[in-house]
């Protein structure tokens, strides 16, 4: 069993309930296997061959089914490639080298490289946010456009969140899905299918315990490319303000939104990050 989940029952019930979503993709797609030095790697690829790519980077305990909505849309007129990071519970390798190596940025040259992606547009939320930003600051001539959607890495990561999931812990199901509800800040009645999923998704799954790296000032700076960064006001996972400071500052190119209200869970971005993409 891969450490990664709590249980072999517990990891077949997940990739179940993926392969349902899958088979239930709104637009045509083709499911793909690229050979890294981490192992497999998932990507789930939409919309016109020929089309400009844009490699779609998920958050923390999530895969590429997050992306449905946005590649629904985006697949119209993009070549969409949906990547399940590593480590975490998609159809990818169980595989978590250190967060504070490069070995993150090796792990993306080959997957793009075996896209066929000499380069490509990136987006990127929350840990894939990080991911995301690691890569372009390493490799800005592979990133066309950089869209960051409440992305670690930049600002100060919070841990009171965490204090308030370890205390509901005890309560089973719900304490799970209580948690989810305070770490997203998602808390109304549409909200309640995502927080459903996400609580199914952590009483199987082992959370990556390590901090997330902070980007100096002088790595923000190589972002030469459009960049378009999004944050929620109210994120209780990273200070959204300090983020947002920090972009300003060291990449004055940058487009930033601070969502008011909004907590680390940023929905209803697909027009907005399209009109970005295609530029």
């Amino acid at each position: 069993m891969s450490a990664i989940y709590k249980s072999e029952a517990g990891a077949d019930e997940l990739r179940r309930r993926y392969q349902e979503e899958l088979r239930t993709w709104p637009v045509p797609a083709d499911h793909l296997q690229v050979p890294t030095r981490e192992g497999e790697t998932f990507v789930l690829a939409s919309g016109p061959p020929d089309a400009p790519p844009v490699v779609l980077l998920h958050g923390a305990g999530a895969n590429a089914t997050m992306w449905r909505e946005d590649a629904a849309a985006w697949a119209q007129h993009l070549r969409t490639y949906a990547v399940d990071l590593v480590g975490e519970p998609g159809l990818s390798a169980p595989s978590r080298p250190p967060l504070d190596s490069d070995a993150y940025v090796r792990w993306l040259d080959e997957v793009l490289d075996g896209l066929g992606l000499a380069d490509t547009a990136l987006v990127g939320i929350s840990l894939g946010g990080w991911m995301a930003l690691e890569y372009a600051t390493h490799r800005p001539e592979r990133v066309r456009r950089l869209a960051l959607l409440c992305p670690g890495g930049v600002g100060a990561q919070k841990v009171g969140w965490l204090f308030k999931a370890l205390l509901l812990r005890p309560f089973g199901r719900w304490g799970t899905r209580r948690s989810a509800q305070v770490a997203t800040g998602l808390d109304t009645p549409l909200s309640g299918p995502v927080l459903d999923h996400l609580a199914l998704t952590f009483a199987q799954f082992r959370p990556r315990t390590e901090r997330l790296p902070v980007f100096s000032d002088e790595a923000l700076r190589r972002l030469a490319m459009p960049v378009r960064v999004t944050v929620g006001e109210s994120d209780a996972m990273f200070d959204s303000a300090q983020t947002a400071d920090r972009i300003r500052r060291c990449v004055p190119h940058a487009s930033v939104e601070v969502l008011p209200g909004v907590g680390h869970a940023i929905l209803d971005q697909t027009g907005p990050v399209l009109a970005f993409l295609r530029g």
